[in-house]
């Protein structure tokens, strides 16, 4: 039961991203074509939202749900974000899907998408194997 508020906001936000099209291989295909701008303008909207959102949260002392002070501490930049970057951009533009659009693809009966889960798992994997020896 702790969780469930978890798997509520999972399911709200499978449902918004199926809605606005987020999961459609043809609107990321536009995109990365610059055929439209559906999805810049979604993606530019989430930037605000979350830009906005973050500074509410810290100026009003907010903290998790479980009780713990939440953290705003960046990354220092190297230049492994960039081959990361590039990597994930191109994975994007062939499957269709990032993370959190893959679960929702799934979802909407999209089976071509389990084949996406399985190589964003094994990726995760290899980094994580490999993590000690990427540039920082």
């Amino acid at each position: 039961m702790k969780n469930f508020v978890y798997v509520l906001f999972g399911l709200l936000f499978g449902f918004v991203i199926t809605k606005a099209e987020v999961i459609s291989w043809f609107r990321i295909q536009s995109m990365f074509r610059f055929e439209e701008w559906h999805m810049y303008l979604v993606i530019g909207s989430a930037v605000a939202v979350g830009a906005l959102s973050v500074q509410l949260l810290k100026r009003s002392g907010a903290r998790s749900l479980a009780g713990e002070e939440l953290d705003y501490k960046g990354k220092t930049f190297h230049k492994g974000f960039i081959y990361g970057g590039v990597i994930f951009g191109i994975g994007w533009a062939v499957t269709g899907a990032c993370p959190g659009p893959i679960f929702a693809q799934i979802g909407a009966g999209e089976t071509p998408a389990l084949a996406t889960l399985a190589g964003a798992l094994v990726g995760a994997y290899l980094y994580h194997a490999n993590k000690s020896r990427l540039p920082h």
